[in-house]
Formats: structure tokens, sequence, C-alpha cells
């Protein structure tokens, strides 16, 4: 008869000899980082909160708070309008300069987490990488900010910010600095190249976020029936803040 110390040990065993090793890393969280959604955008091309659409059963940002609950032990939403984000299990965490922008969003990302390191994405951001986000961890090294570049250039909203920049992002605040790009030559950043980054990611998907109704329906894989007329999209729309 197995006791339960044998079993123990035959549950690791057959884990481990049967690929669950891999498995069992790859769903391994990555340590001292939290998750970041930004949700503080105005969608105005979209004509309506994008991060409330309709996607894979639930909600678009449902979607990217599972792929980044997956990776990190916290994930927080930088918003300052908690009420629309209940449904998530998560902290709702406000701008500490409201209306600054997508930098401000990374400060209050910074300040309100557990974890001297953040990951930043955006809330219209979907088709996040796991396997790209662990490598990109992995190269930070001691820099305070590390940044991967695509087809299209630097992408700073898929990013990892340590603590040691937020001086920096204050005074860039402070002075009226809104652009992320200028923060970088204030401080110490990694670049990981578009062709370093395309081994993982080679179409850059990562990358493609969601501001128009078209964009939407290519999304939904529905190039081919997404009727883009006013009257549906207005329908369609209202569904998505329901």
């Amino acid at each position: 008869m197995v006791n339960a110390r044998q079993l123990n040990w035959k549950i690791r065993f057959d884990v481990m000899s049967t690929g669950g090793l891999y498995e069992a890393y790859r769903k391994r969280h990555i340590p001292g980082i939290t998750g970041v959604i930004l949700a503080g955008g105005e969608s105005r091309r979209m004509g309506r909160t994008k991060a409330l659409l309709p996607y894979q059963g639930g909600r678009l940002i449902e979607a990217i708070y599972r792929q980044l609950s997956e990776l990190f032990d916290e994930v927080i939403v930088v918003t300052n309008r908690p009420e629309l984000y209940a449904f998530l299990p998560c902290r709702k965490v406000p701008d500490l300069y409201p209306g600054r922008g997508v930098l401000a969003g990374i400060q209050g990302g910074l300040h309100h987490s557990r974890f001297p390191r953040i990951f930043v994405t955006a809330c219209d951001m979907p088709h996040l990488n796991s396997g790209l986000i662990r490598r990109l961890a992995a190269l930070m090294g001691e820099n305070a900010a590390l940044v991967p570049a695509s087809d299209g250039g630097l992408e700073p909203l898929h990013a990892f910010y340590d603590k040691a920049a937020l001086p920096a992002i204050n005074a860039a605040l402070a002075s009226g600095v809104l652009r992320i790009v200028e923060l970088f030559d204030r401080l110490p950043v990694r670049i990981v190249s578009a062709a370093e980054v395309a081994t993982l990611d080679p179409t850059f998907a990562s990358f493609r976020n969601i501001n128009t109704p078209d964009d939407y329906c290519r999304l939904r894989d529905r190039d081919d029936t997404c009727d883009t007329d006013t009257d549906h999209n207005d329908t369609m729309m209202a569904n998505a803040t329901s």
C-alpha cells in the first residue's frame, strides 16, 4: 500500500517525467514584479470604453487580467474610474497626476505596487505573449526600465519599470513632460531590439492595440462579416458598457 509520502513523490516524478516540469515552469509566477494595466484612456476613436468591449466570453480587460495573473503575484489596474472594473478581483488604484497621460499612469503603478518592479500594459492590448514577457523580465538586470522595440519603434506600454525610476518620473511630470520617450534620457534603460523580440513574437502581435471599431472587428475574427456602418457600431459599442 502506498503511503502519503510515497504518493507525493510519485506525483512529483510523474509531473516531471511527462513534460509537466516545463508546464510547471511556464506557469510559475515571475517574482518581485507587479502586473499593471493602464485603463485611463478616453477611447475617443472607439466611441466607448475599450476595456469593457465584449471579448472571449467576458470583457477585453478581463482577458488581459487573466494573462497577467498567470505571470505575476499581484495585478493592479490604474484608473480614475474604479467602479467600471469592480468585477476584477484586484486593486484599482488612481493616478496621482490625473489627466497627465500614460506617464502618470506608469507613475501611479509604481507608487501603488507592492513589489519593486512593474510590467505595464494597456487595457486594449489582448495579444500578450507570456514567453516574451518572461524573456524580457530576465533581461532587465539593474536597469530602471526595460523597453522592447518592434518594427514600429519603441513599445513603452509593454515594458518593465523599477521604483528607482520614480524620482525621474516625478520630476518629469512636475516639469510638464508627458511623453515617455523623453524620460529615457534620464534613466538607465535597456532597449531590447526588434530583432530579438521577433525571435519570440515574429509578427509583433504583442504590441497591437484596439483603437477603432474596425480594429475590434478584426480582433474578433469578423473581417468578412463585421458591418462597420454607424448604426451597427452604435449597437455594438452600447453593449460594451451594459
